[in-house]
């Protein structure tokens, strides 16, 4: 289709010129023809002598006019007689041929039209597939542009920069690492005594904390070649590419140990096998390429140097074939820092980076728990560009204080708001502040606002004064109590309710349902858990879901809890009104309230209710008012 479309675009060399029918007649008659060939009702032929067309009427003015030709072309009208033709032919007596019609263009010409582009594509491509086979220096699927090569980006031992000093707050996975950095280093000292050090192992954890940087941070202190690369680089749409690719990565290794090799992501192509086939031969690929790894993992005799690091969010959904002795032999769960940790890991970020002499890197970390190592050093960066932005020669304790707010709250809106929607978002900022401060274990109000944030027109900021490993259940009452405090405030002072609830009622919700399906909080459910974990998709292998019974019973135990709780802010608000208007007028005049101008606000000299307990995880707890329609 493309060589026709070229030749049609082409100019045709040669084309006789086009007459008119008239002219024609007029030229036989003249007996300036001296022969015409006919096929259908086109006709060609040749002049006596050289003779100018006439310049056709529906050419331009300034047109130029045609030149003298001997030979000519023209179509016989539809009403013309061939018979009347024929004798004026022969009267004149003009030699009349049936050959083929000349048409303009040699055969070596039409030949390079219609099949010099695609030889051309075929030598292009034979070309690359040379030049692939020579540079990948392997047969089968290195010959077709390199599918099976390994993909790894190599980091030598002179380009490695990353040691255990750059990382921080995650002392306890470093020291799970060290002997693997020790046996790289001195290999004898394990061999002599019989001793194999791990053939693979696994760095489990949320994403941020900084696996793949304790990936790196091994190889540099081990001073060895470091390969990465992303469990989704291996699998491609062509089946076998994946397992190609594999084994040409521990070759690789294998030639330079003792070498790391590091494989990130590995649920991409870890995950358990089996199941419905993939479209596009997905499943398959996938399984080939895991089944590959395991392979080059049990073809390790203990003595090659080479070690398989790998990362991965998602542990619980590896095939056990991976978790097994021998493959995945030790597992290095990496945890969020704890306040000390975190102190050492913004120690870490702001080593580049001027900070005023009031900065305390302690009172930031403990303003941050939940947060990890990639949190904190976004932290670090966005302090640094307001620091910038607002000509500071330093970064101040006022730069990171409005990098934690943007971060946690979102940026601010400028937006115009009537002054009745303010009022409503003052008082229902503080039915959350006040419930806040009175809720016995509740998380300390550290900021309320009713600046415009994002997709909130204000927001409470609470967060926990210590790390949280456990929540007991008057905490989560309390957070409930906390959280409906907004949609509490605005019934009891305006005597209805707005749209502004909407992120507080998913959030009570995904509580009070977590309480009852899954931490035993309901004595009508029982010490069973009914419901999956919200990362997860159906129950345990093997394990049946709950009963339509059951599902109904969790509903209404979650609606006896959050209309408990909601019973209770209203009650609390109700005794403490004064506190709550005193605060929502304090809001209206100065719109952004700290911890302790908060608590002056609303009446409270010092944070009335005692320290908490302690929770599951440390956690920020940030309340987002939605004005958005359903």
């Amino acid at each position: 289709m493309v060589n026709i479309l070229l030749a049609d675009q082409l100019p045709q060399d040669g084309e006789r010129p086009d007459v008119s029918y008239t002219f024609f007649l007029e030229q036989v008659e003249r007996g300036n023809v001296s022969e015409v060939n006919s096929q259908g009702d086109v006709i060609q032929g040749d002049f006596e002598r050289a003779v100018r067309p006439p310049v056709k009427p529906d050419a331009p003015d300034d047109a130029p006019a045609p030149e003298p030709a001997e030979q000519f072309e023209t179509v016989l009208p539809a009403f013309a007689l061939d018979t009347d033709l024929l004798a004026t032919l022969r009267e004149n007596d003009v030699q009349v041929n049936a050959d083929t019609l000349d048409q303009g263009r040699s055969f070596l010409l039409d030949f390079l039209l219609f099949f010099g582009p695609t030889l051309l594509i075929f030598g292009l491509i034979f070309y690359f597939f040379r030049r692939a086979a020579k540079q990948g220096g392997m047969g089968g699927m290195g010959g077709m542009g390199g599918l099976g090569r390994s993909k790894a980006k190599r980091y030598d031992a002179t380009q490695q920069r990353v040691k255990f000093d750059d990382v921080a707050g995650i002392d306890e996975a470093e020291d799970e690492l060290v002997e693997i950095v020790d046996f790289l280093k001195n290999p004898d000292r394990y061999r002599k005594l019989g001793a194999a050090i791990p053939k693979g192992v696994l760095l489990s954890g949320s994403p941020g904390t900084g696996k793949t940087l304790l990936a790196r941070a091994v190889a540099g202190e081990a001073d060895v070649p470091f390969f990465s690369m992303s469990a989704s680089e291996f699998i491609e749409m062509v089946v076998g590419v994946g397992a190609s690719r594999v084994r040409d990565l521990f070759e690789q290794a294998k030639k330079t140990a003792p070498a790391i090799i590091f494989i990130d992501e590995l649920d991409a192509i870890g995950r358990q096998r089996g199941g419905s086939g993939g479209g596009m031969g997905g499943h398959d690929e996938r399984e080939q390429t895991l089944n590959q790894i395991l392979t080059e993992m049990d073809g390790f005799t203990g003595s090659e140097g080479v070690i398989v690091l790998a990362a991965t969010n998602r542990p619980d959904v590896l095939d056990a074939a991976l978790l097994r002795p021998g493959r995945f032999d030790r597992r290095v769960q990496v945890n969020p820092p704890d306040k000390d940790g975190r102190r050492l890991v913004l120690e870490v970020h702001t080593r580049s980076v001027p900070l005023d002499d009031e900065v305390r890197l302690t009172d930031i970390a403990a303003t941050t728990p939940g947060m990890v190592g990639a949190d904190l050093r976004n932290l670090v960066n966005e302090a640094a560009l307001l620091a910038a932005r607002r000509d500071h020669q330093r970064v101040r304790p006022e730069d990171f204080t409005d990098a934690m707010e943007r971060i946690v709250l979102g940026a601010e809106r400028r937006i115009t708001i009537s002054p009745a929607e303010r009022e409503r978002t003052a008082y229902h900022e503080a039915g959350h502040a006040v419930l806040g401060m009175l809720e016995p274990g509740a998380d300390p109000v550290r900021k309320v606002s009713i600046v415009p944030r994002g997709r909130a027109l204000g927001v409470t900021f609470q967060a926990p004064e210590t790390d949280r490993y456990g929540f007991d259940a008057e905490y989560l009452h309390g957070k409930i109590v906390g959280a409906l405090g907004g949609r509490a405030a605005e019934q009891i002072i305006y005597g209805n309710v707005t749209t502004g609830a909407e992120s507080d009622l998913e959030q009570v919700t995904n509580i009070a349902r977590q309480m009852v399906g899954r931490w035993g909080m309901s004595e009508r459910i029982g010490l069973v858990s009914v419901l999956p974990r919200p990362d997860d998709g159906p129950m345990f292998p093997g394990v049946e879901g709950p009963s339509d019974a059951t599902r109904e019973l969790v509903d209404e135990e979650v609606r006896r809890i959050v209309e408990g709780c909601y019973e209770r802010a209203v009650s609390m608000l109700t005794d403490n009104r004064d506190k709550l208007e005193s605060l929502a007028r304090t809001l209206l005049e100065r719109e952004t309230l700290d911890e302790d101008d908060a608590l002056q606000a609303a009446g409270f000299e010092r944070r009335p209710q005692a320290v908490d307990k302690g929770g599951k995880e440390a956690t920020i707890s940030a309340r987002r008012e939605s004005r958005d329609g359903p």
